[in-house]
């Protein structure tokens, strides 16, 4: 094995020697976010952006509210008015935040009614007709978030307004309701594209880009069969098994970025992660108000955290996971039996009589915890668990991007950042089982594991946003 694939395979073990295997995007991983979908982080990305003549941006994605039905109305699926959302970007390597975006989102109501009987009474419905691009005087409900950048700590720093054409309100898509509401897939497509918005950055003398909607969930995995002991041939065919996400949205929060505006100038490796806060307190009103049942007060109090995949989810044991969603990155020490003595290889080998590397895994936690030195490691870096993006790494066009990222010698690709099109699940399981080990015949690292749901950027958009519109509540018969 050359010096070359050593560095990218190491990076690759660094991901699975903290966490053994990902199996799934973060989907309900831990019991406090079971109780508050709306604050659980799915999946998080970034990537330079490999749409046409966008190289200089760095693209960030972070999806929310898991498993959406799209039929799921009469509500549908609103982020938390209540809720503080961020993005944030370390680029000096040290584990603390140095840009944070804050989402903040707000809903109002017009109220409709209908006379009954000469009566006014209010519908039971978040629309009473059609929609579509330009016309949404028929839609009852309308969700708007401010988006503000925070430079220095999240909660202490230098806070100011992003904002598109002066105006400082941005208004989220309402929901794919069904294409009787908007006509057909198209119709929807051309009323979602109205809220894409070019942004004006504080700081920042390049406009970047911000959509906040729902979109299809991006990441295919066998769910079902993952928790239910593995129940799937982790050495079948790579199309042998179905996708069970793939009649689920999701919501995303997605930016795109100058690459400019997120380096300080010195060091190019940016680190990411996303976070969900709730107030420390709510007393519930037993009498509520219109569209009010609630009160909400203290300080921010996060509850939900997501950088690197799957982390949470396979990797945290149980006691330990809703800490581990209250953490910052600069206190991942505390995690550290779990990075060097992962159970999931245990499991699998347990379930299917094959045999990983032995723990301790103490040879792979400078990798996980630090990046890698000719990857993406920053020059001066403190462990910390997040996804790490070498912003000076080549764009790889969509057509010639293998899903398998850096162990398919495509250094744009996981873990070096992640895209829409890395099959994470599939890196993972393979670094797991020791494919980065020397050649040994006494573990199966070099066999072909998989989940058996293949995907590629094929399957996702070549552009800003990338991810898939959402699947329809009602589709046209």
């Amino acid at each position: 094995m050359n010096s070359r694939w050593k560095v990218f395979l190491i990076a690759l073990s660094a991901v699975v020697a903290v966490g053994g295997v990902a199996l799934a995007s973060s989907h309900r991983e831990a019991p406090f976010v079971t109780r508050h979908p709306k604050v659980d982080a799915t999946d998080f990305y970034m990537f330079r952006s490999y749409e046409t003549g966008r190289s200089a941006y760095v693209t960030l994605i972070a999806n929310y509210i898991p498993i959406q039905a799209p039929y799921g109305g009469p509500n549908y699926f609103t982020m938390d008015p209540d809720a503080l959302y961020e993005i944030h970007v370390d680029n000096d390597g040290n584990a603390e935040e140095d840009i944070t975006f804050q989402f903040r989102f707000q809903e109002t109501y017009q109220n409709l009614h209908l006379s009954i009987g000469g009566k006014n009474v209010a519908v039971p419905l978040i629309n009473t007709g059609t929609v579509s691009s330009g016309d949404t005087s028929n839609l009852h409900r309308t969700e708007t978030y401010s988006l503000k950048i925070v430079r220095g700590d999240r909660r202490t720093g230098t806070v100011q307004d992003v904002t598109h054409d002066g105006e400082k309100v941005f208004t989220k898509p309402v929901d794919y309701i069904g294409d009787k509401t908007f006509t057909n897939l198209a119709g929807y497509e051309d009323y979602a594209d109205d809220f894409i918005y070019d942004i004006d950055i504080p700081g920042c003398g390049t406009q970047g880009k911000v959509f906040v909607g729902q979109r299809r969930d991006p990441f295919p995995v066998n769910l079902g069969e993952v928790f239910d002991l593995v129940n799937t041939n982790p050495l079948g065919s790579p199309t042998g098994e179905a996708n069970l996400l793939d009649d689920a949205n999701v919501t995303a929060l997605a930016l795109e970025i100058p690459i400019s505006c997120l380096t300080n100038g010195d060091e190019d490796v940016i680190g990411g992660w996303t976070t969900a806060s709730l107030r420390q307190a709510r007393v519930l009103n037993p009498s509520p108000l219109p569209f009010d049942a609630s009160v909400e007060g203290g300080a921010w109090t996060q509850v939900s955290r997501l950088g690197m995949p799957l982390v949470n989810e396979i990797v945290i044991g149980l006691p330990d996971k809703d800490r581990f969603n209250a953490s910052e990155p600069k206190d991942d020490g505390q995690f550290l039996t779990y990075v060097t003595n992962p159970t999931f290889p245990a499991i699998l080998n347990l379930l299917f009589m094959v045999d990983p590397p032995a723990p301790p895994r103490s040879d792979l936690v400078a990798a996980f915890l630090t990046g890698v030195a000719t990857l993406n490691q920053p020059a001066d870096v403190v462990g910390s668990e997040m996804l790490r993006l070498n912003t000076t790494t080549a764009v790889t066009v969509a057509g010639s991007q293998s899903n398998l990222g850096v162990l398919g010698a495509d250094s744009a690709g996981f873990p070096n950042g992640r895209r829409p099109g890395d099959d994470v699940v599939d890196i993972e399981l393979r670094v797991a089982m020791g494919v980065l080990q020397e050649p040994d015949p006494s573990i199966d690292g070099e066999l072909p594991y998989t989940d058996g749901a293949s995907f590629d950027a094929g399957d996702f958009d070549t552009a800003f946003p990338y991810l898939l519109t959402p699947l329809p509540g009602s589709p046209s018969n």
